[in-house]
This record gives C-alpha cells, structure tokens and sequence, in this order.
C-alpha cells in the first residue's frame, strides 16, 4: 500500500497521484465513497466485466443504451395511456 499527501483546493479538488490512478485505473470520473475511516476514491466499475446473472441479457449493451430502451417503452406506454382518455 502507498500513501500520498496531496493539496486539497477551495473547490475540493485533489490530484490522484499518476502511479495510483495507473496502478486502480482510475480514469477522468472515479467512485467515491464516504466510509467511517474516510473517503474512498476507486475506479467506476467496468459493466461489461460484471459477472453478474443480468451479463447475459444486457449482452453488447452500454447503460446509456438501456436507458434509452426504458424511455422508448415508458414514452410508448404514456402514449397508449393518454390516447384511452382522448376519446
């Protein structure tokens, strides 16, 4: 494990040193976590390395492409229900 002690600005910017950004892939946006020993900065988890039972059924899709499913369906959805009370 290494340690670091890096400058905090007036906005609550901090610099991840280059050798822990590289060694955690720690890209341009990272995870943090409020825990009791402190914050936790780690790297945003990989979808498609997820093993997870839903791997399968979202195969080849990012989460921006999921979103816009669920909007088309829930904009179809409104749309029949609307149309039932038109007439």
């Amino acid at each position: 494990m290494s340690e670091a002690i890096v400058t905090v600005t007036k906005k609550g910017q901090a610099t991840i040193p280059k050798i822990m950004r590289d060694k955690h892939k720690i890209g341009r946006k990272a995870f943090v976590i409020d825990t009791e020993q402190g914050v936790l900065l780690t790297s945003i988890p990989d979808p498609s390395m997820e093993k997870g039972s839903l791997k399968l059924l979202f195969k080849g899709k990012t989460s921006r492409d999921i979103m816009n499913e669920i909007r088309q369906e829930e904009f179809k959805h409104e749309t029949k229900r609307v149309g039932r009370h038109d007439g």
